[in-house]
């Protein structure tokens, strides 16, 4: 499914964040993905890499997530090897997007407004510019898009550089979490949120921990790659 030039897509704040969810752990995780249910939701109330942080609940993601499906923006995978269903993101094909484009817009949707230097030094593990000017022109291609799917920012007093916003969705923040509390922005990527509880936190920790899980897989499977071509066997 492509998406007719024109037609506007209207996401909720929570749809947003589970979007921008899957389309960060396509890229740095990519062993785990498709993401199930709890690991959405894990991923959605991480407390690394959001902003703001909240703490949405299993009902909350699960709705998003049908959410989503309906608009056609993400899939269901079955596996006969595992019953829990996995969600994956179309974004790509509906909005006929490349790998820098998703990037910015992952970015966009996970952390809210940023400058050109924040995504550029934030995209790492999403895609690769090598000068402000690819953010630019990655930036050009999304606002002149019908319709525009970022939008540059007045500079506020106090900023030194302006800002970029995506439209696909509601920016999260400012409002009441999923659990009633308040979400909290912040500058620091590791702040709490001001509704979050022991469990929130041991939840957010986990999926910092299943990040990392994923790193140290890509690591191994890399490892033994290099000791297969060397003739060696892995340590």
């Amino acid at each position: 499914m492509n998406l007719d030039d024109g037609e506007i897509i209207n996401l909720g704040p929570v749809e947003g964040r589970v979007l921008g969810c899957l389309l960060e752990k396509e890229r740095t995780t990519p062993d785990n993905y498709p993401l199930t249910l709890n690991s959405v939701r894990l991923a959605c109330n991480q407390a690394s890499s959001r902003d703001p942080v909240v703490t949405y609940d299993e009902a909350t993601v699960a709705d998003a997530l049908a959410s989503l499906r309906q608009k056609q923006l993400i899939r269901i995978v079955h596996s006969p090897s595992n019953r829990a269903a996995k969600y994956r993101h179309v974004v790509d094909e509906v909005l006929e997007l490349g790998r820098e484009e998703l990037a910015v817009l992952c970015l966009l949707l996970l952390r809210g407004p940023q400058t050109l230097g924040e995504l550029r030094t934030r995209s790492e593990r999403l895609a690769e510019f090598s000068s402000l000017t690819e953010v630019q022109a990655v930036l050009d291609r999304l606002a002149g898009r019908q319709p525009p799917l970022v939008r540059m920012l007045d500079r506020q007093p106090g900023q030194k550089e302006a800002r970029v916003a995506q439209l696909l969705a509601e920016e999260v923040g400012g409002g009441a979490s999923a659990e009633g509390g308040e979400s909290q922005s912040t500058d620091s990527p590791s702040a709490a949120p001001v509704s979050a509880t022991g469990v929130d936190r041991v939840s957010a920790l986990e999926s910092d921990l299943d990040a990392l899980r994923g790193e140290v897989s890509e690591l191994r499977r890399a490892v033994e790659e290099l000791c297969s071509s060397l003739g060696v066997s892995p340590p």
